[in-house]
């Protein structure tokens, strides 16, 4: 039995809606925090022009492997140890694209300010990073379901918490990317797309 997320079964199709048509001229794709790899390699096989690289910090790969090894297409790259919080990231930043979907409400928000940071300094001009998630808007949650979320989040870490979009909005600015969509997603979930400037 392959490692399963019920959430990753349910939203993949409404991020493919998305990422087929942000994503449609990129070439290599870094995902951060691929968990069980069900985006991966569903993205994959249904982006077939994207070399996809999927990631995760050391402890996760065990979960992340299985459903790699199994994917039959070319284009879906062994999975990476990677850590944000150690810089500079083990790999040479030739992605054009990175995806991380239900991550930044996991880490700490150090971290979170990590991966921005070394997004700022070594990823390419024209990069389109996608991240998706709930987030918090003007200080307030957007659903009752996300302030219950919140609060399970805070009981099982003190460091994870549902992201306030201006916040990772300001980092994303501070590092050289600006906004292009902010697109509603199910469950009260939204998909974020953000641009390197050239």
């Amino acid at each position: 039995m392959l490692p399963f997320s019920l959430s990753c079964e349910n939203n993949k199709a409404a991020i493919l809606d998305v990422l087929s048509r942000v994503f449609a001229d990129r070439c290599k794709v870094l995902e951060l925090a691929a968990g069980t790899g069900q985006h991966a390699s569903w993205f994959a096989s249904h982006l077939p022009q994207l070399c996809w690289q999927p990631s995760d910090i050391t402890a996760n790969l065990d979960y992340l492997q299985p459903r790699c090894e199994v994917y039959t297409g070319a284009n879906l790259l062994p999975p990476l140890a990677l850590d944000v919080q150690q810089r500079p990231w083990p790999l040479e930043m030739t992605y054009d694209a990175v995806f991380t979907a239900n991550s930044l409400h996991i880490m700490g928000w150090n971290e979170v300010c990590e991966l921005f940071s070394e997004l700022g300094e070594r990823s390419l001009p024209g990069l389109v990073f996608a991240v998706y998630g709930p987030f918090n808007y003007q200080g307030q949650y957007t659903s009752q379901s996300n302030a219950s979320f919140d609060l399970w989040l805070a009981q099982r870490n003190a460091q994870s918490a549902i992201r306030h979009f201006e916040e990772v909005s300001a980092l994303a600015t501070a590092a050289g990317f600006m906004l292009l969509e902010d697109n509603p997603m199910p469950a009260n979930n939204r998909l974020l797309i953000w641009r390197r400037r050239l």
